[in-house]
Parts: C-alpha cells; sequence; structure tokens
C-alpha cells in the first residue's frame, strides 16, 4: 500500500472513529458501518457522474488560445468575442449502475439501469438504502440535457518585446441547467519563424504557445432524503488546473490565413462537496468525511488534441473559425478587433 493511501485511509477511519463516539455520547443508534458504505457509494457515484463533464471542460479550455502565429507589433492589442460549441458524445452521456456497484444502496424495481452523466439527459433513477433502520431515499442527479454546449467567453492578446505575445482568457459563470462552468487563464505566445526569413517571405508562420488554466465546473449532486434531515451533499465541485503547450503553423493567402496546430496538455482534477451543510452534521461531520475521501479520486490526465483554423481579415477586424479534434469535438467562432499602435517604431 503507498503511505499517501495509507494516510488517506487512516484520516477517513479517523473521522468515522469521531462520528461514532459523537453518536455513542449523544445516544443514537446510528450505524457508523453503513454509512461507511454510503460514502462509498457516493464516491463511487461521483465519478461516474462528474469525469465526463471534466473531461469535456479541459477540451473547451484548450481551444483557440493562439489567434494567429504569425509575429506580433509591439504593444498591438487584440480583443476577441468567442463563441464556443462542445459537441456531446453519446458514449459520455450516460453510465450503466447494478446493485452489485452499491454496498449500501440498491436500484428500485431492478438490478442495473442507465444513468445520464452531467452532460447527459434529463432521466434520473431511484436509489434507495436502510441506515440506522430508517429509509434513505436517493433520486440521482440529470444532465444538462443538451447535445451541443455552447459557452460564450472573451480574449486578449497583447504584443511584448521579441515577437512574444501575452495571452489572457476569460469566460463568465455559465449556468446551463444543472452544470455552473466558469474559465479563466493566462498564455504565453513566441514566434519562431521569425528567425526563418524564407519563410517570412513566404508568408509562412510558426510560433508556439505556453499556457495555464483553470476550469471550475460546479453540478447539482445528491440530493439525499434521511430520517436525519438532509445529508448535505446538493453541491459537488470540481477544480480543474491545465498547463498547455501548444505548436502552430499558417499561412497567409491575402486577407485569408489557415492554420493548423498539435496541442499537449496535463490537468489536475480534484473534487469536493460545497454548500449548505446538512443537519446530519449536528450527529457527524458528513462533509468533512466525504470530502476526504474524495481526494481518493482525485486525477491527473494528459490529452493529444489536433486544431486547423481558418481567420479573415477586413481592415482592423477578423473573424476567425477554428475545430480542435481528438477525444472530442469542439468548435469556435470569434469576432476580433486589432487596436494598432500609432506612429510606432519597427518592432523588436
Amino acid at each position: 500500500m503507498h503511505k499517501a493511501t495509507a494516510v488517506k485511509r487512516g484520516i477517513t477511519a479517523a473521522l468515522l472513529f469521531t462520528a461514532c463516539s459523537v453518536s455513542a455520547q449523544s445516544g443514537t443508534g446510528f450505524a457508523i458501518q453503513e454509512l461507511g458504505n454510503l460514502v462509498n457509494d457516493a464516491i463511487f457515484f461521483t465519478d461516474k457522474y462528474i469525469t465526463p463533464a471534466t473531461d469535456a471542460a479541459v477540451y473547451q479550455a484548450a481551444s483557440s488560445w493562439m489567434y494567429t502565429p504569425k509575429k506580433s507589433e509591439l504593444w498591438n492589442f487584440t480583443l476577441g468575442i468567442h463563441a464556443n460549441a462542445f459537441l456531446v458524445p453519446e458514449r459520455d452521456r450516460k453510465f450503466t449502475i447494478s446493485n452489485s456497484n452499491f454496498s449500501f444502496f440498491t436500484i428500485d424495481g431492478a438490478a442495473t439501469a442507465t444513468t445520464p452523466s452531467a452532460i447527459g439527459s434529463d432521466k434520473y433513477v431511484n436509489l434507495s438504502g436502510m441506515l440506522d433502520g430508517k429509509q434513505v431515499v436517493l433520486r440521482s442527479p440529470e444532465g444538462i440535457n443538451r447535445e451541443v454546449v455552447v459557452y460564450p467567453y472573451i480574449q486578449g492578446s497583447l504584443g511584448l518585446l521579441y515577437g512574444t505575445e501575452l495571452v489572457v482568457k476569460f469566460a463568465p459563470r455559465t449556468t446551463l441547467k444543472t452544470v455552473e462552468y466558469q474559465v479563466y487563464g493566462f498564455g504565453l505566445k513566441h514566434n519562431i519563424s521569425q528567425y526563418f526569413k524564407s519563410l517570412e517571405q513566404k508568408k509562412i508562420h510558426i510560433a508556439v504557445l505556453a499556457a495555464y488554466s483553470k476550469e471550475d465546473i460546479s453540478v447539482n449532486f445528491l440530493d439525499v432524503q434521511t430520517e436525519y434531515g438532509s445529508l448535505g451533499l446538493n453541491s459537488l465541485n470540481s477544480l480543474i488546473d491545465t498547463w498547455q503547450l501548444q505548436l502552430n503553423a499558417s499561412r497567409e493567402f491575402e486577407r485569408l490565413e489557415l492554420s493548423a496546430g498539435f496541442i499537449m496538455n496535463t490537468s489536475d482534477f480534484e473534487y469536493k462537496v460545497d454548500g449548505a451543510k446538512g443537519t446530519i452534521e449536528e450527529i457527524i461531520p458528513l462533509q468533512q468525511i466525504l470530502n476526504t475521501k474524495l481526494k481518493e479520486i482525485a486525477k491527473t490526465k494528459s490529452n493529444y488534441i489536433g486544431e486547423i483554423a481558418a481567420r479573415y481579415q477586413f481592415n482592423h477586424f477578423y473573424i476567425q473559425t477554428s475545430i480542435a479534434f481528438g477525444k472530442f469535438v469542439n468548435s469556435n467562432l470569434s469576432f476580433q478587433y486589432e487596436f494598432k499602435q500609432k506612429n510606432k517604431k519597427q518592432t523588436i
């Protein structure tokens, strides 16, 4: 057993022991083993339910960081308004559960069932169990019930010294039925083709970009009804840190620029139950117990993504469309305006 895993299990055991002590002192007959089974089932369900949404969020955040690989003029600033459209694949809209997956809950009236993920349909499944001789009823959370997820954001890029460019991305918090989503981040782009005059003469541009983004997802989660009142599991939050490295190349054809890129990113996923605590907290610190257990499904994932884009210029305005593809398909449409510095000297 790894030392970190042993420590996590030790913390969980300590919390359950504390809960047991509180229960004994309060004179209740609270069933700690049954509570542990409930927590384990919640962890299993969390992983299946939220993972497709967090994977999708990384793809959405990865797209359209680089407007053009072309070297930016010093202090020129480009502001873009984006509409991002993510195609939800059928395979990630649902998952199958069976009674054998659970140690506390059972599916009402069936041995197996199909239930939506966070980016799935608005269907649901009823689950039930017994806690200290009293029935616990769970209606599984619904999904956003959309085949295409669209969200807006703004992005700006500022030309710096030596063919380097600062890129900043910000999306307002967007609500899609049961899910709230927000992304923000920054990156640095550096033009490589400036070192090869033959490429510039042919209007071929190459650049690399390194970026960091934070994806913040909250979903309406488990509305569990018990004789002890609410359990405080109604909101689940996922925080994702993504580091991205990207290589793009383009060719200009008068006002039209066509580009292609390759993206590599690595994301760290963490989860926690937040929001108002339930009345059961008077007996046991359930949110603390569950959040400690949720650390067991924290993970790191890497993605390899291709991207193609077309950008058309008219005066200081640009319209650009791009498609990112790999495990998922994500499209992006943006309108951009470039603020050029007047009477500037030649760039460094």
